[in-house]
């Protein structure tokens, strides 16, 4: 382990301290991102700021989420090892990789071809086994459906009732709902059209959006 790596890994550990003290979130969520180089996710010269509890630029006029963000999302999702999850916006590829740490099998939709390719050679090379598509996260993936959890990482205005329709019941999805800002809602799924709605406070994500860019 040369210098830099020392550096970074003893970033990563204050980021985690740092999260600890500002939530009580599940201890396997905080030893993923205390394990994933988060420098690597993020825009050229900005690898300095990768450890502060902030959003930062990547490409295609999108953020990688604040690590909080992150956290809150994952901790909401309680994932178990081998639990199918679909998440809607791969940006950079961090979540998704903080999902795939704690043993689930990641299923991830990006619109925008420019970082679908992003995340798919930093992802690959950091040996995360995520399966990554081309697409519109409004449709979802019936394919690979039902899914046990399904996370959305991108302000959507209302609920995509398509994404409902592939959560196994007994399944959890998070979303963050609203247009100038989103409540974190958490819908779990108890049986066909029974669904119960818990939220988690206020964010500002990027907005959802319908189609694919850059083809």
């Amino acid at each position: 382990m040369d210098i830099e790596d020392i550096k970074y890994k003893i970033l990563r550990q204050h980021l985690v301290e740092q999260l600890r003290r500002k939530f009580s979130f599940d201890e396997r969520v905080l030893a993923a991102i205390g394990k994933i180089s988060r420098q690597l996710f993020v825009a050229n010269g900005l690898e300095h700021l990768a450890y502060e509890d902030r959003p930062l630029p990547i490409a295609a006029q999108q953020t990688i989420s604040q690590p909080f963000t992150v956290a809150m999302q994952t901790h909401l999702l309680e994932i178990k090892k081998w639990d199918k999850v679909l998440e809607i916006g791969t940006g950079c590829g961090y979540q998704a990789a903080v999902l795939a740490e704690m043993g689930a099998k990641v299923y991830s939709i990006e619109r925008q071809k420019e970082l679908y390719v992003q995340a798919q050679n930093i992802l690959w090379n950091l040996n995360y086994q995520v399966t990554l598509f081309y697409g519109d996260g409004y449709k979802g993936n019936s394919a690979f459906a039902p899914y046990q959890k399904i996370i959305v990482t991108c302000g959507a205005p209302t609920v995509p009732p398509i994404l409902l329709e592939q959560l196994a019941v007994g399944g959890r999805m998070v979303i963050p709902i609203g247009v100038n800002g989103q409540d974190m809602q958490l819908i779990e799924c108890f049986g066909k059209d029974d669904y119960r709605t818990t939220r988690h406070g206020n964010y500002n994500f990027v907005p959802m959006l319908e189609g694919m860019a850059g083809k």
